[in-house]
Formats: C-alpha cells, structure tokens, sequence
C-alpha cells in the first residue's frame, strides 16, 4: 500500500440514499425488490446460515481481519468512507486475503463482508484504496447481495432445469437478466466509490491498474480516456452485437467501459449536484416510486439503442455507399461493352 495525502478531505453526505448512486437499471431492480416485502428474508434462507457462517469461518481462519492494529490505513480508510456516506449502523468486517489477483468483493445478506486481495492492497496508493472501499461500501449499502445470491442459486439450477421442457428456457432469460442487472450494478458501486473518495482522476487510476495490472507508470490517462470513448463508439451493428456477445456471461463491464461510464456521469452534472447536497435521502427510501424508477431506467435504454439505431444507419449508409459504388463500375463495364 502506497501511502499519499488526499488533496482534501471528502465532505459527508449526511442522511444519503443509495438510490443517489445507483444506475437507473440497478435503481428500478432494487425499487422493486425492496417493495417485495419478506423478498430478501427467504434469499436469506436460500442462502442459508450455515453457508454464510461458513464463508466468515473460512476468513476469520485463512485470512487477517482489519482493525485498528491489523492494516490500520485500511481500517481508517472503511471508517472514513462509513461518515462520507452516513452510515448507520454497524460496519461490514473487511479481511485482507493472500491473492496475486487484483481484485475485491462483497459477500454475505444477514452481515456483509469485504474481502480485498492482498495484490490489490499492495499496488494502489491511499485514495485509490478509498474508491475500492467505497465501491465494496456502496454494494453492501445497495444490497446487491441479494441479486448475486439469486444469480447463483439460478446458476447451479440451469442443470437440473435442462430436463424440464420450456423450464431452461425460462430460467436462461432470468439468468441473463441478472448478469445484465450485475453489470450494471459495478457501475452504481463504481459512483460509490467516486462519493467516498470525491477523487475522479483516482477513480481512473484504480481503472486504468485494473486494465493493465497494475502498470500505470506506462499509461496515459487521456489517452485511456479516448480508448474508453472509442470502445463505446466503435464500429457498426456487427461490432454493436459482438459487444452485447461478450459481456452476455459476465458479471463486471470492461474496466475501460467502467472508467468511461464513470466518467460520463461526472459530465452529465449528477455527480457534483449529489456534491452539493442534491441527493434522495434515506429518510424518502419507502415512498420511492417503481414507476419513476423504471421510466429512468427505460430511458437509459433508450439511450443506448438511440446508440444502436445509429450504428445501424452507419452501417446501412456504407452499404448504399458501397451499392452506389457498384453500379457506376457495373455502368461503366456496360457501356464499354
């Protein structure tokens, strides 16, 4: 862990709603489920005490829980994150586990866990580290345990449903819905992340190390910028649906989509209205509307197929042109002929 000095000091968010950094996609998901009343009580149950009593088991004995004595910067650093965005109650447990992967996540419904791989903890500097917290924080504020404790129960149930007629069928499109919903959800964690740490351009770094395994002294951040504009505005139909091909079994968007996607909401203006204390509050959490919540998240698909349609008048433009193109040589020949 690099140790530096932030350039100052994040400004708490007092009384904040997740519903201020999630995704219009995650936002309308998580609206909806948390109306379900006693929804998440029986994912509690499909997940099981005994399974998650386990998984805390085998950290508390493989693993070195955080605290004021064991990795004190990243014990200072998840309470910090906890005032920057008002949280209540008791923290989640953090652990630092032996891992040469650059990598961190959120566990457990009943009582969240952090886990950060020791490779992360040793290449990224203070605020770098305070966007992972803050990005692991902004999960288990925003309950996406609950989501990714249903896409794996439906995971290990597309076997069995495989001799049911029409029943894998059904399943798929749920399981393919939720990996959509789980992209969309390390977005809303990734302007977590950016709240905790009120840092853009460490925002980007963690990105741009993500990418390129830790070799920043090699990148250029306006250069990865530009890569990031490229990827979302490249190509044609055909490259619009060999990236919806790509993504279609992960769980995490490309780190450069994720710094350009990060990168666009401080643009659009959210994320320093949300700075200057325009934000839902939590207080307003259970008169949150699902219909307001899906005609923001219809819009953000809008959007990206407005993207797509555009793709395709590309693509339909070079065609004409290449048609056009054809008959004059098909004129030519003929009237040589």
């Amino acid at each position: 862990m690099t140790s530096t000095q932030p350039a100052k000091t994040p400004v708490p968010l007092p009384g904040i709603s997740s519903r201020a950094w999630e995704h219009p996609t995650d936002r309308g998901a998580l609206i909806a489920l948390r109306k379900l009343k006693g929804f998440d009580t029986v994912l509690k149950m499909m997940s099981g005490l005994v399974n998650e009593r386990t998984m805390r088991l085998v950290f508390l004995g493989s693993a070195v829980r955080v605290d004021e004595r064991q990795f004190p910067e990243l014990h200072y650093l998840l309470r910090d994150t906890a005032r920057v965005l008002d949280v209540e109650g008791e923290l989640p447990e953090m652990y630092v586990t032996a891992s040469p992967f650059l990598e961190a996540m959120t566990i457990g419904l009943e009582k969240p866990i952090i886990v950060i791989g020791s490779a992360l903890v040793d290449l990224l500097d203070q605020e770098e580290l305070r966007f992972v917290v803050g990005h692991e924080l902004g999960h288990a504020l925003s309950g996406h345990a609950v989501y990714r404790t249903l896409l794996q129960r439906l995971l290990t149930m597309t076997g069995v449903l495989n001799a049911v007629p029409l029943g894998a069928l059904g399943v798929r499109a749920i399981v393919a819905a939720l990996y959509e919903w789980s992209r969309k959800a390390e977005l809303s964690a990734d302007r977590a992340g950016l709240l905790a740490t009120q840092d853009p351009a460490a925002a980007q770094r963690v990105h741009m190390q993500l990418a390129s395994g830790g070799l920043a002294g090699d990148l250029d951040l306006a250069t990865f910028r530009a890569q990031g504009q490229e990827y979302l505005d490249a190509g044609d139909l055909r490259d619009s649906v060999l990236k919806a091909m790509l993504v279609e079994r992960t769980t995490h968007p490309f780190a450069v989509v994720r710094a350009a996607e990060l990168r666009r909401w401080v643009e659009s203006g959210e994320y320093t209205a949300v700075l200057g204390g325009a934000y839902p509050r939590r207080v307003d959490d259970d008169g949150a509307k699902v219909t307001d919540a899906a005609r923001e998240a219809a819009a953000s698909y809008a959007e990206m197929f407005r993207s797509s349609q555009d793709a395709v008048g590309r693509l339909v433009h070079d065609l004409a042109g290449v048609a056009g193109s054809f008959k004059v040589w098909l004129d030519e020949r003929l009237r040589r002929d």
